[in-house]
């Protein structure tokens, strides 16, 4: 493969709109694109998108990276009639790593079903409460331990779907006060208290067979200071000769705040290269970091040797995605009644009775989204509620940190904000699904018991969950 052909293969970017850039991939080479939410219209629309970039890619012999960001929850690209599943934060509040394979495995096999290759999931990032601006429900828990559990499970079903699965984000974004979309975090905590945090699930997950680890753009202080991580080869060093990372290294999208402002398109693809990583996410400029590339191997300082490496890596995970099942067109949207059982087993009812009807008689939904109170009214007519807007009984959609005055006070994303309220019934659902407000609705209804457990600490509330039983 010439260095053109490898300066390419290494490149995954981003486009605008609904037209893939196929004459870009053909013209480059690229390894392969990532699409975002405003590449995406409906499932056919990207089944076709995927069609056609993959024959941009020509007769290379092996896929092209066709990569999303479809964690559940707020990161999800495809919405319905694809299945939504709640955010991840849910298996960490069931315990139930047998569901996380099952999820892992159907939303690898409907995106496999689009044409999608790789999804950058799951979150192994271990979230340290309300200081943590970034990644929230996007963790399974605060416990090392569920995390690394959990991202292992997800890891066995998204191998049975067959789609490539990407961890993230190394050395861990959960423990930091600072979004690198914005700016660049600085991890203060030492190499001891990482390794029994953070990298603790990153190592489960290279015990189970991980393909691929992206590197966030964090400047870890205790390891080398002055460098996001996914441009220091001592990071990346950890990654590979502490944890016994063999797979492909993928830095986080390099047209983050925490990149582009200190680093140009070109530089940054070239000191991630040099640092280790094999894949190069999102340039700002794909032309610019491909010249780069380029030219930094003809001028000695990126080793042709390492290039080579880093392609070799990335034509490895499409060859071995290639040898995966078929996919199956029927997969699309049809793991509803699995979302919904993943959510059901995730409702923690923090203050109010466990069993038995939770509201009586007709009820008033507030709060949330309006998309969010049109699910929720259709689920409580399912379940034999009635909402009326003069209702007595107020129930509160919590999408935020927004007032929580109400009778049912619900969070739908973090928990965090139930500890201030006084409302005598607090319920943390996790995600806006809807699956999620359907197992609302049943647990309101009295239908069926709440047994999930809060996965995080929440300072006010009267309890973790209700008992098992």
């Amino acid at each position: 493969m010439p260095v053109e052909r490898q300066a390419g293969q290494v490149i995954v970017a981003r486009y605008a709109g609904l037209e893939p850039p196929v004459g870009q991939i053909e013209e480059l080479g690229l390894g392969g694109v990532i699409l975002m939410g405003d590449n995406v219209e409906s499932p056919e629309q990207v089944t076709h998108a995927t069609a056609a970039i993959q024959q941009a890619g020509g007769d290379r012999g092996y896929p092209v990276i066709i990569g999303i960001d479809q964690e559940g929850g707020t990161v999800a690209r495809i919405k319905e009639p694809a299945t939504e599943f709640p955010a991840y934060m849910t298996l960490g509040a069931s315990r139930d790593t047998e569901m996380a394979a099952d999820v892992a495995q159907a939303s690898g096999e409907e995106l496999r079903a689009m044409g999608l290759t790789m999804v950058f999931a799951p979150d192994a990032d271990v979230t340290t409460g309300p200081d943590d601006p970034t990644i929230g429900t996007r963790s399974a828990s605060s416990d090392p331990q569920v995390v690394a559990e959990t991202v292992q499970a997800s890891l066995r079903g998204y191998a049975e779907s067959g789609i490539v699965a990407v961890s993230k984000h190394f050395p861990g974004h959960g423990s930091v006060p600072a979004d690198s979309h914005e700016e660049l975090p600085v991890q203060v905590a030492s190499l001891d208290e990482l390794r029994a945090r953070d990298f603790v699930p990153f190592r489960a997950a290279v015990e189970a067979g991980a393909e691929a680890i992206m590197v966030a753009h964090i400047e870890v202080d205790a390891v080398e200071s002055g460098l996001p991580a996914s441009l220091s080869p001592e990071v990346i060093g950890l990654l590979r000769n502490e944890l016994g990372f063999e797979g492909a290294v993928i830095t986080d999208a390099l047209d983050m705040a925490a990149i582009s402002q200190g680093y140009g398109s070109g530089t940054a693809a070239v000191r991630a290269l040099a640092a280790g990583a094999d894949i190069v996410l999102m340039p700002a400029d794909v032309e610019a970091a491909h010249t780069a590339i380029v030219d930094a191997v003809a001028s000695g300082e990126l080793p042709p040797e390492r290039l080579a490496e880093a392609a070799t890596r990335g034509v490895a995970l499409m060859l071995h995605e290639a040898s995966g099942p078929a996919p199956d067109p029927a997969a699309v949207g049809s793991h509803e009644d699995l979302s919904y059982a993943e959510s059901l087993g995730g409702v923690t009812v923090v203050a109010g009775a466990c069993e038995g009807p939770l509201v009586e008689g007709v009820i008033r939904v507030v709060g949330g989204e309006e998309a969010d109170r049109v699910r929720f009214d259709e689920a409580a007519a399912a379940a034999g509620l009635t909402t009326d807007v003069n209702a007595p009984t107020t129930v509160r959609l919590l999408g935020g940190t927004e007032p929580s005055a109400g009778d049912v006070v619900v969070a739908l994303d973090r928990p965090y904000p139930l500890g201030a309220s006084d409302a005598p019934v607090k319920i943390a659902l996790y995600g806006r699904t809807p699956g999620a407000f359907r197992a609302l609705a049943e647990v309101l209804a009295g239908t069926l018991p709440a047994r999930g457990t809060l996965p995080v600490p929440v300072d006010g509330v009267e309890r973790q969950g209700c008992p098992a039983g």
